[in-house]
């Protein structure tokens, strides 16, 4: 990503493209948020587990997956699309210091421990658990929040400051093409995560 950011700056030919594809998500607009979420948060990260965990074997666990993780990234994608929109109707557009610092605050210190990390625990662990319909208050302690999810707002905020930093050092129409080239290895992460903590739970 780094790479990336110095490049669109400093190298016309890199800059060109990125500006071909930051108008393909101008035109498409939430569709684009929407499927380049997909293929990120679903299609990619599936494709890895089969060929590095499975041997390249398809389980029928793996579709049993994509049934989750379609939708879900599919509206995660396009509210992180209106949470960027929103940040730069609040902040501006610019891309100066002081816009970015803001950016990034309320991004991982306020969007993320409401919102972002909290329907995330919530799901996946839900749907780690097979989907029942009972024993869902638990969710919704201070217990969970305090055992689930603040572990995962450290390891959130260990990838993703130095990342949405870099995000917000872009043009408005680059961050979420970009977003998604980021997202594809933290859900690789956050699923093993995820998986771990109830596999221990259940022993």
């Amino acid at each position: 990503m780094l790479a990336i950011l110095i490049g669109y700056y400093f190298y016309p030919p890199l800059a060109g493209w990125l500006d071909e594809l930051a108008q393909v998500k101008q035109r498409w607009s939430y569709l684009y948020s929407g499927l380049s979420a997909i293929v990120a948060g679903a299609f990619i990260p599936e494709l890895m587990r089969i060929l590095v965990f499975q041997k390249a074997r398809i389980r029928r666990s793996n579709f049993h997956n994509l049934l989750f993780t379609i939708p879900y990234w599919c509206t995660m994608g396009i509210s992180v699309d209106f949470f960027y929109r929103c940040q730069a109707s609040w902040f501006g557009e610019q891309v100066t210091l002081a816009v970015v610092v803001k950016k990034v605050i309320v991004d991982q210190f306020i969007y993320n421990p409401l919102f972002a990390a909290p329907v995330s625990a919530w799901l996946y662990d839900w749907k780690n658990r097979g989907f029942p319909r009972t024993g869902l208050a638990e969710f919704f302690t201070a217990s969970y929040y305090r055992n689930t999810i603040i572990p995962i707002l450290f390891a959130t905020w260990g990838v993703w400051i130095p990342l949405v930093a870099m995000l917000y050092s872009l043009p408005s129409t680059l961050q979420i093409p970009l977003f998604a080239l980021a997202l594809t290895i933290w859900v690789m992460i956050y699923t093993w995560m995820s998986e771990q903590r109830i596999s221990h739970k259940i022993r």
